[in-house]
């Protein structure tokens, strides 16, 4: 599996906005897509305006490939696009471990 991290920055005052755009966007756009396995949307507190998206994939060509070269990209782009003040940060990263603690 791979980590997909996206460093966002959006227009100060577009965080309630942005909170329903980049929810409905994954649902819309991207659950369904080749080897897209799950996702987690942080928020800065000291930071408002900067969020961290954590999508998970099953390899990296299902993102790098299958998804940016699908139409669903461009309409996940037409979403949350409009917010950037700069295009994303995007990095991949193999997950070495992962523990939660219990709730």
């Amino acid at each position: 599996m791979i980590l997909e991290l996206v460093d966002i920055l959006i227009h100060p005052g577009k965080q309630a906005e942005f909170d329903k755009a980049i929810e409905h966007g994954i649902q819309e756009h991207l659950i369904n897509a080749k080897g897209f396995v799950g996702y987690q949307i942080n928020k800065c507190l000291e930071s408002p305006e900067r969020y961290v998206l954590m999508n998970y994939w099953a390899s990296l060509e299902n993102h790098t490939i299958d998804f940016r070269g699908s139409p669903a990209f461009l309409q996940w782009r037409g979403v949350v696009g409009p917010f950037f003040v700069r295009p994303p940060v995007v990095e991949h990263f193999t997950i070495l471990d992962t523990k939660l603690p219990q709730k």
